[in-house]
């Protein structure tokens, strides 16, 4: 059974930008379906920023055929020990909406175990060069609503030039995530989200577009200084 895989990991600046030219991860790897290596950035942040674009740190996403392969990259291959050293969560796969290339989306889905439990959604998009001032426009209050919400334990976006762009986020529930995708959450002007979804409809910015949801499986490591992002899940 495939496994999804999120990392976060600090590199040193020539290796971070070296990765943005040639991923780090071959896509010959054994095991490997496919990764998107990324740089980190804070959502909600100034466009022309620091944070926007926080060069040295890295986040992958990725999908292995199945966890024996993803353990053995990280304890035989160089760049495997440098992720290892990293934060990631281990994700298994729930639902998905829209399309995007690489990945395979498997038929068996899983299931969280209680409404209470944590939940992950990740998003991509390869944007159409035209329309990134618009997206901008509409995304960033987005993302400020994801940042500031009371339900996320974990949030944060993603590049890779030219046109690749990503959020990863940690819910403490599912409830509190599709509350705030359809503006019922008890946060400021909390139709921001639907308000974007609205003009996605009426004129894409996408070439291609998905959000996937995960049920996090294990998580490891420690990210800004912080491990254990998610309750009750404990590492194996």
């Amino acid at each position: 059974m495939s496994i999804f895989t999120y990392h976060l990991v600090r590199l040193p600046y020539h290796l971070a930008l070296k990765g943005l030219i040639a991923s780090p991860i071959h896509k010959k790897t054994k095991g490997l379906i496919h990764s998107e290596y990324m740089t980190a950035m804070t959502l909600g942040s100034p466009i022309i920023s620091r944070s926007r674009f926080l060069i040295q740190q890295v986040a992958i996403f990725a999908q292995w055929e199945n966890e024996a392969a993803f353990e053995t990259y990280l304890e035989t291959e160089k760049f495997g020990q440098t992720l290892a050293k990293g934060w990631h969560v281990r994700l298994a796969f729930m639902r998905e909406w829209g399309k995007i290339s690489g990945y395979k989306i498997p038929m068996q889905k899983a299931e969280l175990d209680n409404e209470s439990s944590p939940v992950v959604a990740v998003t991509i998009a390869r944007m159409k060069p035209l329309a990134i001032p618009r997206f901008l426009r509409w995304g960033r209050p987005v993302e400020k609503l994801v940042r500031d919400h009371s339900g996320t334990l974990m949030s944060l976006a993603s590049i890779r030039w030219p046109n690749t762009v990503s959020t990863f986020s940690i819910w403490k529930t599912e409830k509190e995530m599709t509350n705030m995708v359809h503006g019922h959450s008890a946060m400021p002007k909390p139709k921001r989200h639907a308000d974007a979804m609205k003009e996605r409809a009426r004129k894409d910015f996408h070439f291609e577009f998905t959000t996937l949801r995960f049920k996090p499986v294990s998580e490891f490591g420690f990210w800004n200084g912080k491990e254990n992002y998610i309750p009750n899940l404990k590492n194996k």
